[in-house]
Parts: C-alpha cells; structure tokens; sequence
C-alpha cells in the first residue's frame, strides 16, 4: 500500500482522502438524525428536549475520547509516511493500550455521574429522568464508540479514508432499524434510542476489526510490539491528551451554552437541539476537510516534504472558504424547511427559533472553514499548546456569549456564542500558522526514497477502498533526494 497523501496533486489528494470522510461524517450525523426523528415523531417534543439536554454532557466525555483517539493516530500517520513499519506496530500498539484504559475509566465512571451532572446543568426537572436514561446507557456503551474511533483514525492514518465509510454506513443502516424497532415498536422510549446506537457502534468495531486481520497486515501487533515503551506512551498521550482536552474544553463551552437554553424554556432546548443536529450535518464537510488536512501534514513531514504541506495548506483553505459560503447560504435559504422535517407540524415557535440559529452560523461558516483548516494542519505538524489554547479561547467566548447576551437577547444572545468563539479561536490560529508556514518553507526538502518496487494497490470489487485485494509491482521512478537552501 502506498502513501497516497504524499504524492499528486496536493488539493486533488487532500479533496479524495476528504470526500469519504464527509460522507462517513455524514452517516455518523445520521446517526443523530435517525434518533431525533424518531424521537421527536413517536415520543413528541420533551422527549427530544431531554434527548437534546444530554447533547453536552455526552460531547464533554465522548468528545474528549474522539479527540485522543485521533491524537493517538497521527504517530501512525508520521511512521507510515517515513515508511517505518516497525515503528506503525508499536504506534498502534500505543494506541491501543491507551485506548483500552480510557475506555475502562469511561465505563466505570461515567454513567454514575449523569444524573448529578444534569442536575448541575439545571436540567428541566420535567426532562430529568428521560435524559438521565438516555445519558447512562450511551456511557455505558462508549467502549463501541471509542474503539471505532480509534480503528477508523489508524486505517485513516495509512491513506484509506473509505473503509470506514463503508463499516460506519451499515451500522448505520442497522441503527436506523434498531432505533425505529426499539421506539416505534417495542416502545422503549429513549432507552431504546441510546440502545439502538451503541448495538451499531458495536457492529462497526467487529467489521473494522475483521477488516484490519484480513487486508491490513501493516497494522498487525507482533507480540514483541505489545511491550510498549515509555517513550511511545508518552509521544502518543503528548499528541492525544491535547486533543482530547481541546475537545473537552470546547465541551464545557457547550454545556454553558446548555444551562442558559435550559433557563429558557422547553422550546428554546427543542429548538437548538434541532438546529445543532441540522448545524452538524451542513459543516460536515469542513470538519472533515480539517481531518484530511491533519493526515496529510502528518504523513508529508514523515516523508520530509514540507514544500508539500506548504502547497496542501493554502489550497485547503481556498476551498473551505468557497465550501463554507456555499453552506451558509444554502442554511439561510432552506433552513426552515429543514427544520420542519424535524419536528413537524403544529410546533411554530421551535420552527422560528431554529431558523435564526441556522442564520446565524450560516453567515459565519468561513470562520469555521478556516479554523479547521488551520488547526487541523497545526495538530498534524506535532503542534498541541496553540491548539489547546484555542479550545479555551471557544470556551470563554462561548460562555461568556452564553451568559451575557443569553441574559439580554434570550436565545439570539445564545446562538451567537457559536460564531462569537469560531471567530476568537481563528485570531489566534491566523498568525501561529503564518510563524509554522514560514518555518517550513526554512527546512530542506529530503524526500523520502521510493524503490523500484513500489507496492501498487489494487482497488477491490468488493467495498472499493484503497486497501488491495493484489498487490503487484512495477517499476516506479524514484525520487532523488534533494534540498532546499534558504
């Protein structure tokens, strides 16, 4: 297999590893989707509002074990672009022990703070019971969520953004059968939501696994790998823990923004809700342009080709601002319409509400587009005090919009908190990659040697991804090894 985001064109490439990602960000979107419809159609507007009243709580802990899964892949990434094997084993075998204790702190602890958390929240004592159910049982199952994670972040690591795609669009398909079985049928209520999503996570997390023992032997742990050193425990927590907090941070922000909706009313919570979920599925795109971006520089260091990275950059972000204007108006225009399908008939005020916020961030997703992209780039160079920073700089502007201009302009004031702490994060993020572009334009290009016989894969009938059903060689031109004097 070869290391696909350290040849070609640098925005084709960054755009083909993105485009699989959007779609899986979409699926896991529809994840959310599927449960609120659902919800909101069988079991009426409390039950959302209290399915909605756990969005930031569960983004507080889940988020943070999204972001130090992904953290512990980007020393996959680096190994692979070196093409250092022996050193992508013991990344993953890092990573995996790793992920195995977080896992097992999250399980433990988690579900038995959801009721006093909510209650800290100032959770509507009528949405109480229903969200502290649907907040136990998702912790419970966060094994699922964290092990998909982590497999989907170290096969993305080696270039193969579309398996994961496959894996995550049947389990949500499964989900989408549980969640219609388990509520509409059964009558479970959210219970039966929370429930329908952790079965399919799990489905996932036996697919990518099969998957990584059949077709990926790059990723198989040899038994002398397991003996992780201190020094691969640390580089992984260095580049993980980061991220994760950075996630975290930004989730504290949300839960902020939570208490003041919850200070408003049942039909504010329902309203950001849907629009959070709506919201979520338009910057999809972004987000995963900001992944592609990380990898990217990630395998393009390890392959000594900052030029690339430079090139890779600059042409990321003149697409995410074309993306994000194309976004925003699209959100301004239809997004009422959208909201509708949500929550159907007879619900005007929640409608009207909704809208605004789509508004809102529509008119402010250029910000967002180059926040991920820079951030994105910075995580993948090795980066994480400027990153983290910026997570508290959304924290603050977040609550403080939150608090302040909740209490003068009611859910207006909170909807502005979003655009308020994307456009914080980016004065920051501007300047410390204009300092790390210029830097890398000082350090000589040495690229890594491709022999002779370099691996061609073959894409398979079966699911389409980058991992090969053959291999074959053929004779490939090698790069000579070259520097850049400044």
């Amino acid at each position: 297999m070869s290391p696909s985001l350290i040849t070609g064109s640098p925005w084709r490439v960054i755009l083909a590893f993105a485009v699989p990602l959007l779609l899986g960000n979409v699926v896991q979107q529809v994840y959310q989707i599927a449960d609120t419809i659902v919800v909101g159609r069988f079991l009426g507007v409390d039950s959302l509002a209290a399915v909605g009243a756990t969005g930031s709580l569960l983004f507080l802990l889940l988020g943070f074990a999204w972001g130090l899964t992904s953290g512990f892949a980007i020393p996959t990434a680096q190994a692979f672009g070196a093409r250092d094997h022996a050193a992508v084993r013991r990344s993953v075998a890092a990573g995996t022990i790793l992920t195995a204790l977080v896992t097992v702190l999250l399980t433990a602890l988690a579900p038995l703070v959801s009721g006093p958390a909510l209650a800290l929240m100032q959770t509507p004592d009528e949405l109480m019971a229903e969200a502290t159910v649907f907040t136990q049982i998702s912790f419970l199952g966060a094994g699922a969520m964290m092990f998909f994670n982590y497999l989907s972040a170290i096969i993305r690591a080696i270039g193969d953004s579309r398996t994961p795609l496959v894996f995550l669009t049947i389990s949500c398909a499964l989900n989408i059968a549980l969640v219609l079985a388990f509520v509409g049928a059964f009558g479970w209520g959210v219970a039966g939501a929370a429930l329908a999503t952790v079965l399919a996570q799990t489905m996932s997390v036996l697919m990518c696994l099969e998957y990584v023992r059949r077709r990926l032997p790059v990723l198989h742990v040899h038994r002398e790998d397991w003996g992780a050193a201190r020094a691969d425990l640390r580089e992984h927590l260095r580049l993980g823990l980061p991220m994760g907090f950075q996630a975290s941070i930004i989730a504290i922000g949300t839960i902020t923004v939570q208490v003041a909706l919850n200070t408003l009313g049942t039909e504010a919570v329902a309203a950001y809700t849907t629009a959070s979920r709506i919201d979520s599925l338009a910057i999809a795109f972004l987000q995963s342009l900001g992944l592609a971006v990380s990898m990217y520089a990630a395998q393009n260091i390890g392959a000594r080709r900052p030029d690339r990275i430079r090139r890779g950059v600059g042409q990321a972000t003149w697409l995410a601002l074309v993306v994000a204007a194309l976004l925003g108006a699209f959100m301004i225009v239809f997004g009422a319409s959208i909201v509708r399908v949500f929550i159907g008939d007879g619900s005007d005020e929640v409608v009207e509400l909704a809208h605004s916020m789509l508004v809102v961030n529509g008119v402010s997703y250029v910000l967002l587009g180059v926040l991920f992209v820079l951030r994105g780039a910075l995580q993948g160079l090795g980066h994480t005090l400027i990153p983290t920073v910026t997570g508290i700089i959304e924290l603050v502007m977040r609550a403080g919009a939150a608090i302040v201009l909740g209490g003068v302009m009611g859910f207006i004031g909170v909807a502005l908190s979003n655009p308020l702490a994307w456009l914080g994060a980016v004065v920051l993020l501007i300047p410390s990659y204009v300092s790390a572009h210029r830097a890398l334009g000082a350090l000589p290009v040495d690229p890594i040697e491709v022999t002779a016989t370099t691996a061609i894969p073959i894409i398979g009938p079966t699911d389409g991804s980058m991992a090969v059903d053959a291999v074959v060689t053929a004779p490939a031109p090698i790069m000579r090894r070259r520097f850049l004097r400044r």
